[in-house]
């Protein structure tokens, strides 16, 4: 009996920790935060003998050999700081005892479900807004400004039409930069702006993969050669993609 109520308990862990690695991933967390993370939550509720396997799709936890190890498919992944700093708030009150094990799955399981992210419109309208001070950041005129908001606006709204319907990140980008450039270079033919180039750059930073660039180099530096990596050519995919979109819009034209 006890030691059915053991592997139980150990079961019990097993989900939590994993729901905390899941959701920490689908955030945008690198894999070497998921790791440690995973580890201190097994070690807070006794189970020092553990085993966290973490890439950019999938993670893998084993704890001893009388459980058999479990993995976990991660399909979507964005970024949502805000959701990584409630998991590891969340990581932290277990290390200090202030949850039991069934508080703390509830409230990973809320957290996985919750929908923390801006709306949509916000979304567009940061995005539109960004690009314009974009423009100035490379050296643009302020004639140009609304036509840089116009690219970045139109870069927005096009990956997240693209995206409902094919669900491809690079045609989706790769789509989006044509619109870029697109607007850029209709409005230069017409003699409306100033400078092209600038445009289009300022344009394409929202598509720019900022984050995953910084999350393979910060993996990199903490050993994680495989999750690095795996980051690193989903960066120069997308930077492709917005590169190809943009050399066959000017090939056109």
């Amino acid at each position: 009996m006890a030691d059915s109520l053991t592997i139980i308990d150990e079961n019990k862990v097993i989900d939590v920790v994993l729901l905390a690695g899941k959701v920490l991933l689908e955030s945008g967390a690198e894999t070497y935060r998921v790791e440690d993370t995973m580890g201190r939550i097994a070690a807070s509720f006794g189970l020092e003998d553990t085993y966290a396997f973490v890439t950019s799709t999938a993670i893998m936890f084993s704890l001893n050999d009388r459980t058999n190890t479990r993995l976990v498919r991660v399909r979507e992944r964005t970024t949502d700081l805000e959701k990584i700093a409630i998991a590891n708030n969340v990581s932290r009150k277990i290390s200090q005892n202030q949850l039991t094990l069934d508080q703390a799955k509830s409230e990973l399981i809320h957290l996985e479900h919750a929908s923390l992210q801006y709306s949509f419109i916000l979304k567009f309208i940061s995005a539109a807004i960004a690009s314009g001070f974009f423009l100035f950041m490379f050296g643009g005129v302020a004639h140009d400004f609304i036509y840089a908001v116009m690219a970045g606006a139109g870069a927005f709204l096009t990956f997240d039409l693209v995206q409902r319907y094919i669900q491809i990140k690079f045609f989706s980008e790769f789509i989006s930069s044509m619109v870029v450039i697109t607007i850029a270079a209709s409005f230069t033919k017409l003699g409306m702006t100033v400078n092209q180039d600038i445009i289009t750059i300022a344009g394409v930073m929202p598509l720019v993969p900022g984050i995953l660039i910084t999350n393979a180099i910060r993996d990199l530096m903490a050993g994680e050669l495989l999750a690095g990596m795996s980051r690193g050519v989903e960066a120069a995919l997308t930077a492709f993609a917005i590169g190809a979109g943009v050399a066959v819009v000017l090939i056109i034209f």
